[in-house]
């Protein structure tokens, strides 16, 4: 569990990612990158789940993006599939592990520059299931998980209203939790034409 949201305009993409990460076995602490940029097509892929398919997927986009015929509709289509594909093995992985399958979940998102359309774009993937497929869903606007504590907070791009926002989904998933699973610094991506920003806008 942690924190992923996204604020969606034509002209710009907002994506905030807390950092807290933990050892599945060990039980270690650490800060993890839930945010990496593809920067050459001015795009970004986020998650909220689980670190090592998270970076497997950016690992396979990355390489992806030095095709001549890359285009951001066909990674788009491609990562529900990539999801798919992967699943089993993450699965066997788990269970090698001895954990608990509910930990099988995952969301992620990528977003950017379409220069097909002219706009920002952003899409939302959901995995869970091995016999489900990846709901594969295009953002129009906001999306925020978990959305919960956030029903009655109005969407910000300002960078103090997104921590206020972030603090609130972290005590939340805390709280529900009954442990930390949120938490340690809010990371901010940001995306204009011509322009990716990424910045720490404080502890959670």
């Amino acid at each position: 569990m942690s924190i992923l949201n996204v604020l969606l305009s034509s002209d710009q993409l907002v994506v905030t990612v807390d950092t807290w990460a933990e050892d599945a076995l060990s039980g270690q602490r650490s800060h993890g990158a839930k945010l990496l940029l593809i920067p050459q097509h001015q795009l970004l892929l986020a998650t909220r789940g689980s670190a090592q398919l998270f970076l497997r997927i950016y690992q396979l986009a990355l390489e992806a993006s030095f095709r001549a015929d890359f285009t951001m509709e066909q990674l788009t289509v491609e990562i529900g599939r990539v999801i798919d594909q992967l699943w089993p093995n993450y699965v066997k992985a788990v269970e090698a592990a001895g954990l608990p399958i509910k930990m099988c979940t995952t969301e992620l998102v990528l977003g950017g520059w379409s220069p097909k359309h002219g706009r920002m774009m952003a899409t939302a993937y959901a995995k869970h299931d091995v016999t489900i497929p990846a709901v594969v869903q295009p953002i129009t606007g906001q999306l925020a998980s978990p959305g919960d504590p956030l029903k009655q907070w109005p969407p910000s791009m300002a960078t103090q209203e997104l921590l206020v926002a972030g603090r609130l989904q972290a005590q939340y998933l805390n709280a529900s939790m009954g442990r930390t699973v949120a938490g340690g610094r809010l990371l901010l991506g940001f995306l204009k034409p011509g322009q990716a920003v990424l910045k720490d806008l404080g502890a959670l």
